[in-house]
């Protein structure tokens, strides 16, 4: 059972991930380069987030229930806005990565559009966001011990993999969103992100409420995802051509820069 339950949240968390990346992304040297850019930025942002929550604690009354509650909630806080900083920083460092490889390049377009760097950075992004999300609770599933026994949730690893999942698929759309409102200085639209990211964080705290927290968090996640969906130029005719294979420009593989 332990076997089913692991393997079964890993699938679950981290499928459509995989697939995405192994679809769009694996076959171009230059976009898997910068997906684990991407996930770097997001680990030094989680490294400064948790140097100062520890400083925090230190000094802090550890006797005191309400202020190490309300640490958790400063270092959650604290933890998006570094995050949302270092995608602002990644766009910066993109936008001028891209610049020089279009002055190395004897092609008048650029090797890899904003759009596309927005959904690989983005994704890488969510792949380390997930993998320290459910790493810990994976590796409690395999035991010893058993979930529920004294009348807590018997859905503790399965929401926590639905969770994970979105939180993936949502740092993907926020990617989108975020670069193409830095490029087109929509900052409302940047703005949107910074929030929409706080409150899916702050849902977690609803926990173990596992309905009051995934709801609210996958309403959130297929309002950003129908918002990137457009941003990238998408509309509900090419979304029909590219479901039914016909138009294969729409394709992400195939998609060329802009």
């Amino acid at each position: 059972m332990t076997a089913a339950v692991f393997f079964g949240c890993t699938f679950i968390a981290f499928g459509p991930a995989v697939s995405l990346f192994l679809f769009t992304i694996a076959r171009e040297p230059l976009r898997v380069i910068f997906l684990i850019a991407g996930a770097f930025f997001w680990l030094v942002s989680l490294l400064l987030a948790s140097l100062v929550w520890f400083i925090s604690v230190q000094i802090s009354n550890k006797e005191s229930a309400s202020q190490q509650k309300g640490l958790l909630i400063f270092g959650v806080v604290l933890s998006v806005l570094l995050q949302e900083t270092f995608r602002f920083a990644y766009y910066k460092l993109l936008k001028k990565a891209n610049e020089g490889l279009l002055a190395l390049s004897q092609e008048e377009t650029m090797p890899i559009s904003i759009r596309q760097l927005a959904y690989v950075s983005g994704l890488g992004f969510g792949f380390m966001s997930g993998a320290f999300s459910v790493v810990n609770i994976l590796a409690d599933s395999v035991g010893p011990g058993t979930i529920g026994i004294h009348g807590d949730s018997q859905h503790y690893f399965l929401s926590s993999a639905f969770m994970t999942m979105a939180i993936i698929l949502l740092h993907m759309f926020w990617g989108v969103v975020f670069f193409d409102g830095c490029d087109k200085q929509r900052w409302l639209a940047v703005a949107a992100v910074v929030i929409s990211h706080l409150v899916v964080s702050c849902l977690t705290f609803q926990n173990p409420q596992y309905i009051s927290s995934l709801v609210p968090t996958y309403i959130i996640m297929f309002s950003m995802g129908i918002w990137a969906f457009y941003t990238a130029g998408g509309s509900l005719r090419n979304l029909k051509l590219c479901l039914t294979c016909k138009d294969k420009d729409f394709l992400l593989a195939n998609h060329r820069p802009r």
